[in-house]
């Protein structure tokens, strides 16, 4: 009965993509299987990065959306925070920086798809996961002594959540995927746990106010005590590197190292333990007759008060194509592009330990950079670039890709750092029968996993579709992605990264000689980069990695500069406050008050730093946490992790040359996790100021 409606569900979808099919890129017959999204008739893997709209202001918008383009994005996902929108009962917002319509009309213009997160809750690290203040506050109501129960089909929620979602329709009316628009599906509130019937009443409620999208999702973990019936939403899965939410305050704590093993296990025990508890690795029953895709792959992480993971490039790089070789065929990252939280105007809307919901963990009140590929200003990070030839290779061979299975012949269950064999997987078109050796696959490779240092291997022999490559030495962090009989190749020891044109596109990999086993017989042994103008064999490019990273890429190179900001230390700081632990029994941040015997710093930078586009002010500096001001606004913060921090200065008013620094010394012994990165040493100091440009 499963695959009936299965089915049946496929056929109603068809009938209904079919019809009134718009002429653009928009509004194309929409349908997905157990492999993949099929988008007018052809199957593809697309790259889905989440970017905030109201975390950005209005005037960056497109030019941001651009650069997530640039990186290989090709669907955009965002949550609709209901507290940016309604912070005060019965007053929505959708003005500046908050207009969703807005924002829908950007993207439309840049020929970019949205996912909506519709919420009510979201978290997205937003007070109360989204859902305003005084929705705790609200009475009984008539005839009722029990609250109401938040995030239920409980009816006075519901009636809540209806009147939030009129709200949002107003908003993408006629910018629907059946419209010409660029929304093209929907999620359901965030990471829910109880009963699918929840889901259910709020799909209704959208259905009956008219939203009518080519698909529905929701998150798929943790594990529903209801399923929702087959085929309504499709669950969409995560991983990351580190957590700001685990309450330990020690290094490689949790279960954030399997996200670096192949398995064919979709979903994480590690997301979000602080709200969910331990989970165990269990999803729906027939969930696995979805098709496999991410919502939340860590582009980076967010630095809690109390833990400030440091992310690497080569984490999400490597979680990216760990999930690709297990059998994902969307790929979507969660942040993709930081930002900034917008202002409150009953309370800041960073997430809070005092606050009445989610309320496990203090975050910064300004900045929600992320660490992300595209950070808090748009800048550039450095998996930005890392990441592009994977998804370069998802838009040029999704379609032969999506349909592959995928095979394990490694270990799928490994110990935090085990280190007796390389982890490796294939997806091919032929996994599981015995014969097709002319059928192509695909080998990947991942010899790294996040502060671990795995070692070379050596002797190491890859299969896939009978053919056996050369024994080889993987080097220690090496990752890779090997093709077996495709474009002409018997297999290659370069990675594949695109094909345009008739010409193929190769990366080599760091500390692999390349040959390339042509199907012909002829072999090229120990080929070295020509770059992307000169072919190393007929229609086959060979590049570097640098190179493969900048593969069509239309960014504008950095600039010389001669801009020099000072900074000039205008009191000491006052007494040490004691950390105290808070309610979510972690370090709670500083108050309003603690900021008064912070170090203050007094910053100038010249007026041409400020007009100008992409000057980022640099502040390298050691000490707990630090804050920006402006004509004595807060304008920016910062939990020290070891990195600079930055502020984007184009966002100045004009007239506005000098800065307000302060720092609260960093103290020993605080219950706080610091990387190793970090200057652990107790007090403050500025250790240089500077004024960086971003070319991008």
């Amino acid at each position: 009965m499963q695959y009936l409606r299965f089915f049946f569900s496929l056929l109603a979808a068809f009938m209904m993509f079919t019809s009134g099919v718009n002429a653009s890129d928009f509004g194309k017959p929409v349908l997905w299987d157990r492999y993949s999204l099929i988008v007018d008739g052809h199957r593809v893997c697309p790259v889905m990065g989440e970017v905030h709209y109201s975390r950005i202001p209005a005037d960056e918008w497109q030019r941001e959306v651009r650069k997530m383009k640039e990186g290989g994005v090709t669907v955009i996902a965002t949550y609709v925070f209901w507290n940016h929108v309604e912070e005060e009962e019965g007053v929505f917002r959708w003005d500046g920086q908050r207009s969703l319509r807005g924002f829908l009309e950007v993207c439309k213009q840049e020929a970019m798809p949205v996912v909506l997160r519709l919420g009510p809750f979201c978290h997205g690290e937003v007070r109360n996961g989204g859902i305003p203040d005084w929705m705790w506050s609200l009475p009984a109501g008539e005839g009722s002594a029990k609250p109401m129960k938040l995030r239920s089909t409980d009816p006075r929620f519901l009636a809540y959540a209806e009147k939030l979602y009129r709200q949002i329709f107003t908003q993408v009316q006629g910018l629907q995927w059946k419209d010409g628009g660029p929304v093209l599906a929907a999620q359901f509130d965030n990471e829910y746990r109880g009963s699918g019937d929840y889901l259910m009443a709020l799909k209704k409620i959208a259905l009956r106010i008219g939203f009518d999208l080519p698909f529905y999702t929701r998150t798929g973990w943790p594990e529903l005590s209801k399923p929702v019936p087959f085929g309504e939403m499709l669950p969409l899965y995560g991983d990351y590197a580190d957590g700001f939410w685990d309450k330990d305050v020690r290094e490689c704590v949790g279960n954030y190292y399997k996200a670096f093993n192949f398995k064919g296990f979709r979903s994480s025990t590690a997301i979000g333990t602080d709200l969910l508890g331990k989970q165990e690795e269990k999803i729906n029953k027939g969930d696995e007759d979805y098709p496999y895709f991410t919502c939340e792959l860590g582009g980076g992480m967010v630095t809690a008060y109390h833990r400030r993971p440091y992310i690497y490039p080569e984490d999400a790089y490597s979680m990216a194509l760990v999930k690709l070789g297990s059998g994902s065929n969307l790929l979507g990252y969660y942040m993709y592009h930081g930002g900034t939280n917008p202002e409150g105007k009953l309370h800041t809307l960073n997430e809070v330990q005092t606050s009445p919901g989610t309320a496990n963990n203090d975050l910064p009140v300004c900045t929600y950079d992320f660490q992300a590929p595209l950070g808090e200003f748009g800048q550039t990070y450095p998996q930005y670039y890392m990441l592009r030839p994977l998804h370069l290779f998802m838009q040029d061979y999704g379609e032969l890709l999506a349909p592959m299975e995928t095979q394990f012949p490694a270990s799928q269950e490994l110990k935090k750092g085990e280190d007796t064999a390389l982890r490796w997987a294939v997806r091919s078109q032929c996994a599981g029968a015995d014969t097709h050796d002319a059928a192509a696959g695909f080998i990947f490779i991942n010899n790294y996993e996040r502060l671990q240092n795995l070692s070379a291997k050596k002797n190491v022999q890859l299969e896939a579709c009978g053919v056996k490559l050369p024994k080889l030495t993987i080097p220690a962090g090496c990752m890779a992605i090997f093709p077996v009989n495709v474009d002409g190749m018997k297999y290659a020891t370069a990675q594949i990264v695109a094909k345009r044109d008739g010409k193929i596109y190769m990366m080599q990999v760091k500390g692999i000689p390349t040959t390339i086993a042509l199907q012909s017989g002829k072999t090229l042994k120990n080929v070295k980069p020509k770059g992307e103008t000169t072919p190393i064999y007929n229609n086959i490019y060979l590049l570097s990695q640098q190179d493969a990273e900048r593969l069509f890429y239309s960014g504008t190179p950095h600039e010389d500069m001669a801009l020099t900001a000072t900074c000039t230390k205008m009191k000491e700081a006052g007494p040490l406050r004691q950390i105290m632990k808070g309610k979510a029994k972690v370090a709670a941040a500083p108050t309003e008050a603690d900021w008064e015997q912070a170090a203050v710093y007094k910053i100038t930078v010249p007026v041409e730093a400020i007009s100008k586009f992409k000057r980022l002010l640099s502040i390298e500096y050691r000490g707990d946490c630090a804050r920006l001001y402006s004509n004595g606004k807060l304008i920016a913060d910062n939990f020290y992790y070891g990195r600079p921090f930055l502020y984007g200065l184009w966002r100045l008013p004009k007239d506005c040359t000098e800065l307000e620094l302060r720092i609260l010394p960093l103290q020993p012994e605080a219950p706080i996790y610091l990387p190793r990165e970090a200057d652990k040493t107790a007090g403050e100091q500025v250790k240089n100021v500077e004024i960086t440009y971003d070319g991008l």
